[in-house]
C-alpha cells in the first residue's frame, strides 16, 4: 500500500494591490505587513511539519507573481532556520490566480466599460467577479472553476507518497482547487477566503481520497464583498 502524500498550500502575503482591480496577475511586491506574514507563516508551517512528522521536499512551488515568489522566499529562509532542508523555489504558471486575459490588471470599472463598449458582448452579469463559472469573453481569460482545475492538476501531479510538497499561490484558485479535489463544496466557496501566508495541510490517502489535516479557512463576514 502506497504511503499518503502531503501538500501544504499558502496564499501569498499582503501586497501593494492596485485599488479596484481584481486580484489576479498584478506584478506588485509584498508590503512590510505581507513580509511579516510570510515569516510568521514559515514558523507555522515548521510547527505543522513537526506535529505531523512530515518530510518536506526540497522545492517550494509558487506562481510567477512577485508576491507569491517573495512569500516562498521567506518560507524557504524560515524553514531552513528551523533546520529543514528546503533549498529551491520553482515558479510555475499552474499556480497563478484566475486569468483575465487581455483585461489583466484593469479595474472592475474599466473591464465593465470595455465590455459595454464592445458591440460583440455587452455588460457582464451582476457579481461576475466572484461567479465561479463566468469567464470574461476576452482572449486568454478563464473562469474561477477553470483556474481551480488547473491548480488541482498541478497539486496532483507534484504530490509524492511519503513526502510533503509546499505550494504558494492565490486564494480564489486554491479554494476552487479544493472543490475539484473534493474538499470544499462549490456553494461554500463564496463564504470563505484564505488568511495571508497561513499554511493549510491536506493529504492524499492510498485509497485515492483527499483529506484536510490542518489549517483554517477565513470565514467572510456577512455581506463582505470578495476581494480575492
Amino acid at each position: 500500500m502506497a504511503e499518503p502524500a502531503y501538500i501544504a498550500f499558502l496564499r501569498h502575503g499582503a501586497y501593494h494591490q492596485r485599488p479596484g482591480a481584481p486580484s489576479a496577475r498584478q506584478p506588485f511586491p509584498l508590503t512590510e505587513e505581507g513580509l511579516a506574514q510570510a515569516r510568521a507563516g514559515a514558523d507555522m508551517l515548521a510547527a505543522m511539519i513537526a506535529e505531523h512528522n512530515l518530510s518536506p521536499a526540497p522545492v517550494i512551488h509558487c506562481s510567477h507573481q512577485l508576491r507569491a515568489w517573495q512569500t516562498a522566499d521567506a518560507l524557504r529562509d524560515g524553514l531552513r532556520a528551523h533546520g529543514l532542508a528546503v533549498t529551491e523555489i520553482k515558479e510555475t504558471p499552474a499556480l497563478a490566480e484566475r486569468g483575465l486575459g487581455s483585461a489583466a490588471n484593469l479595474t472592475v470599472e474599466e473591464i465593465e466599460a470595455v465590455l459595454r463598449d464592445d458591440p460583440r458582448y455587452g455588460p457582464p452579469p451582476p457579481g461576475w467577479k466572484s461567479n465561479s463559472h463566468y469567464r470574461l469573453p476576452l482572449e486568454g481569460a478563464e473562469s474561477l472553476t477553470e483556474a481551480g482545475r488547473r491548480v488541482a492538476h498541478h497539486l496532483q501531479a507534484i504530490a509524492r507518497p511519503g513526502m510533503l510538497t509546499i505550494h504558494v499561490g492565490h486564494g480564489a484558485s486554491f479554494r476552487h482547487a479544493c472543490h475539484h479535489l473534493g474538499l470544499l463544496a462549490l456553494d461554500d466557496i463564496p463564504k470563505l477566503s484564505m488568511f495571508h501566508a497561513r499554511p493549510s495541510l491536506i493529504c492524499h490517502d492510498s485509497d485515492g481520497r483527499w483529506r484536510h489535516l490542518a489549517g483554517e479557512w477565513k470565514v467572510r463576514a456577512k455581506g463582505e464583498a470578495p476581494i480575492d
